[in-house]
């Protein structure tokens, strides 16, 4: 990290969140948690644009979803006045109801209070009170051909449909992309007002029509910091690049190793560089087990924008590991050499310090982890 900066480390569980930090050496974590033992959270994010304001996404089992927030780095919290909802259905027609709340995104620094939410089932929020209060983005929600893409009830993604990955464009705050899964990868030129299909070039499950959105299911789609015209997506069907102003999806995980493949959940994309980027592959055979590919769990880079790959598993079980890394639960810091983390779903911590050559343990035995998100305390 740079010269007197602190990174922390937020970890989202099935029973909880944690909050590890460390000084610019990141060789030490002092732990602060758990907090909302018990609640199911799936997403803690620290607000870039102050440093202090946390929005944790959480739900329990008799009290529903809602969303926490704390301006002061998690000492104390307070409930969001109105968490998502979806508008009331008019009278005859079926309603939805808020699951809980999957993604957060703060948006740019012209919109200091602003914040963008996805849920499942798969629904569009926006807060510009700085979290305490959401009004639902009718105009997508609501939308008839937008809802017979995501699916209804037919929708099979493990733990219910969602919507995720919503990208702000750094230079246009009107500029918006989203995925879900299913239905696409989406995006709006006019904050949100109107949305289009992204998905030419997408692969679709054998015997699918991939002209047909609602058989797209994007798990992971992330914008370039160093360079916004550039997106990658991790995909039910593979790893993709995408350069703007172009429309269509290259896939670049063809070169991937045949034996381990190019289906898994997480990315992470350099800040820094276009090129290099980060994934973490699982076992994507016949009825899909969810596991790292022959139980020996490793992350891969490219560092030429996905013609080539080569694996990074220093440090990491070489056998008999099973656990694999969800699409919100792995990120890297700022620092230089780059910081990565990811958590794993048998409740693991690990910690890179120079960009995946090798990997240590910061935690165990902790609940399944959802996100992993880290960011430097001071600029």
């Amino acid at each position: 990290m740079a010269s007197g900066s602190d990174v922390v480390v937020l970890v989202a569980t099935r029973k909880g969140a944690w909050l590890y930090r460390s000084d610019s050496t990141r060789r030490g974590f002092r732990v602060d948690g758990p907090h909302f033992l018990g609640h199911i959270v799936s997403h803690v994010v620290l607000d870039p644009r102050d440093r202090r304001t946390l929005l944790a996404a959480a739900k329990t089992g008799h009290l529903g979803p809602t969303i926490f927030r704390s301006t002061d780095l998690g000492k104390t919290w307070a409930e969001a006045k109105r968490p998502p909802a979806f508008t009331k259905a008019p009278e005859g027609v079926k309603g939805r109801a808020v699951d809980h709340t999957f993604w957060l995104t703060p948006c740019g620094p012209s919109e200091p209070n602003a914040w963008y939410a996805g849920t499942s089932p798969q629904g569009l929020f926006r807060s510009d009170d700085g979290g305490e209060t959401w009004e639902p983005l009718n105009g997508f929600n609501d939308d008839p051909q937008y809802r017979l893409w995501m699916g209804g009830e037919q929708d099979g993604t493990p733990d219910g449909p969602k919507l995720h990955s919503i990208l702000v464009d750094p230079r246009d705050g009107q500029h918006l992309y989203l995925g879900m899964s299913s239905g696409g990868v989406h995006e709006s030129l006019d904050g949100g007002k109107s949305w289009a299909p992204l998905i030419d070039g997408l692969e679709v499950v054998e015997g699918l029509d991939a002209t047909d959105a609602t058989f797209h299911d994007p798990h992971c789609v992330r914008l370039c910091p160093s360079d916004p015209d550039r997106l990658y997506q991790q995909n039910h069907c593979g790893i993709y690049r995408l350069d703007r102003p172009g429309r269509t999806w290259q896939r670049v995980g063809k070169a991937m190793p045949g034996d381990v493949g190019d289906v898994g959940f997480p990315l992470v994309v350099h800040p820094r560089d276009r090129d290099t980027v980060w994934v973490f592959p699982m076992n994507g055979e016949t009825v899909w087990p969810r596991t790292s590919p022959g139980g020996r769990p490793a992350a891969y880079v490219t560092r030429d924008g996905g013609r080539s790959w080569q694996r990074q598993d220093a440090g990491l079980p070489p056998e008999q590991a099973w656990w694999t890394v969800k699409r919100q639960a792995m990120c890297s810091d700022q620092g230089t050499p780059l910081g990565l983390y990811l958590g794993t779903t048998s409740g693991e911590l690990w910690q890179s310090r120079n960009e995946g050559e090798d990997w240590q343990l910061v935690a165990r035995h902790l609940p399944e982890i959802y996100a992993v998100e880290a960011l430097g305390l001071s600029a």
